[in-house]
């Protein structure tokens, strides 16, 4: 496994296919730093005995010791490490760790092309390509990021019915040495700074959609493929640092006829599958959900007790109201992903089939509450933010700037009109505040509120998994019993 130095030597290898403010500009860009950091965290957890059990695996392939982040899930436990890890990483981070796109992505193609060669009566290579690919990533301990969701052109046309075809990634052209792809992945989490980048299918497809179920590996720096790059990072810190620095960055990934070499093809044509990749990694990533997601209501909980101390409010009966709702929303969440663990089997529900044996053996999460914990906490989020600026009032919209608290002709000053709680000093006072609008009231915390919202799905997409999958008719049925009537 490697260092998180050994990564950033990595990353700093790779060619300059980066733009940003009308610039190309390396992985080593200031602006990219803080996103760097927090991947480089997953590599230092590895090591960590505190926390080394969540953050490693045994490979299958090899029977090494790996990232679990580069883990194929082989049993119930596997999964609930996995989710672990995940709560348990962006609680050390602040914020969304970044590698759970790469390892959602992995677990669903290696379903997938299984799935896909055996349908094909074993016509084509391509779980052999991706154990390959596989065994590669894990022995190189590499980072990956999912490129899923495309542009999408006009929102209500499928991908065949577009006026520009290319709105969904889609193949162009088949050639001896691979497939020519076009298109252009969108809103892609720390693609900047991955080492690898998958490809996965968006949406369900119909027969004539055949040349947009694809999915492929290549490297981030891969020839044709170029990155504009969106960092969102919190404000810089001269003399009060932060714990952690965090930070995240998304790019637009443009496909401009790039040539995927045959041995990195996983799917290609094979309509069907397309639909059922798309559908599992949204499952997969909505199950990674239930880990970080109960990680930021423990900051958010933290942000609430803190603000109501700072304020001198905390003995207050709406504040006791208030914490009681952040705890059930992350732990409810957490206990919905627990139990999809827990009931997570080789299985996976296919629409218009039902639940059918799925894959070479490795373990899905049951989707019911995968789906259910994800939508309980998505749709939670902006209320999440209603309690915190109930309880702080209006200080994190106008708190002073950093350079402003230390003028020397300031400082005494604001010291005095910034105290508020008399039992904690003034200087504990301003990190706090600092912290409290970096996280809720920033531009970088704006978009975490709408990743919280749209990750891994927006609620609709869970409402409507869960309704079509749940059994209504038999809860039906238990009424009209109840009621004496009479049950189809």
């Amino acid at each position: 496994m490697r260092t998180k130095e050994q990564y950033i030597a990595g990353l700093n290898k790779l060619g300059r296919n980066l733009y940003y403010k009308g610039e190309k500009i390396g992985r080593d860009h200031e602006d990219l730093i803080p996103s760097v950091d927090v991947i480089g965290a997953t590599f230092e957890a590895a090591r960590n005995p505190e926390i080394e059990d969540l953050c490693t695996a045994v490979s299958h392939l090899t029977g090494d010791k790996i990232n679990r982040f580069c883990h194929v899930h082989q049993d119930t436990n596997d999964l609930h490490k996995k989710q672990d890890m995940t709560r348990a990483l962006c609680q050390r981070t602040g914020y969304c760790v970044g590698r759970c796109m790469g390892v959602d992505a992995l677990n669903a193609i290696n379903a997938v092309s299984y799935e896909a060669d055996r349908g094909n009566k074993g016509e084509t290579g391509y779980h052999g390509n991706f154990l390959k690919w596989l065994e590669y990533f894990q022995k190189n301990d590499l980072v990956g990021s999912c490129a899923q969701t495309d542009a999408k052109g006009e929102r209500l046309k499928r991908p065949s019915k577009q006026i520009d075809p290319d709105a969904y990634l889609r193949v162009v052209e088949k050639k001896r040495d691979g497939i020519v792809v076009r298109g252009c992945k969108v809103h892609i989490t720390f693609a900047a700074v991955a080492d690898e980048i998958l490809v996965l299918p968006t949406r369900a497809l119909t027969p004539e959609e055949g040349d947009y179920a694809v999915a492929f590996a290549v490297p981030g720096d891969h020839e044709g493929v170029k990155q504009v790059v969106h960092p969102h990072n919190f404000r810089k810190r001269q003399r009060l640092a932060r714990g952690f620095n965090w930070g995240a960055a998304d790019s637009y990934v443009i496909f401009d006829d790039v040539l995927v070499p045959w041995e990195r093809v996983f799917l290609c044509g094979e309509h069907q599958h397309g639909g059922i990749c798309a559908l599992l990694f949204a499952l997969f990533h909505r199950h990674s959900y239930s880990g970080c997601k109960p990680a930021v209501g423990d900051i958010l909980l933290g942000l609430a007790s803190l603000v109501s101390e700072v304020n001198g409010i905390e003995k207050a009966d709406h504040v006791r109201e208030h914490l009681a709702e952040l705890i059930t929303i992350a732990e409810l969440g957490y206990a919905a992903g627990y139990t999809a663990s827990s009931l997570g089997k080789p299985e996976l529900f296919i629409p218009g089939v039902g639940v059918r044996r799925y894959g070479p053996g490795s373990y899905i999460p049951n989707s019911i509450y995968a789906n259910v914990g994800r939508c309980l906490t998505g749709d939670s989020v902006y209320h999440e933010q209603e309690i915190l600026c109930k309880l702080a009032g209006g200080m994190p919209a106008t708190f002073p700037f950093e350079q402003d608290l230390f003028n020397e002709d300031l400082k005494p000053l604001l010291d005095k009109y910034i105290r508020r709680n008399p039992n904690i000093p003034v200087e504990e006072q301003i990190k706090f505040w600092l912290f409290f609008t970096d996280f809720a009231c920033s531009a970088a915390g704006a978009v975490f509120n709408y990743a919280g919202v749209h990750g891994g799905g927006s609620p609709i997409m869970e409402q409507i998994a869960i309704t079509s999958q749940f059994d209504i008719t038999s809860r039906k049925n238990i009424v009209k019993r109840l009621a004496g009537m009479k049950i189809d």
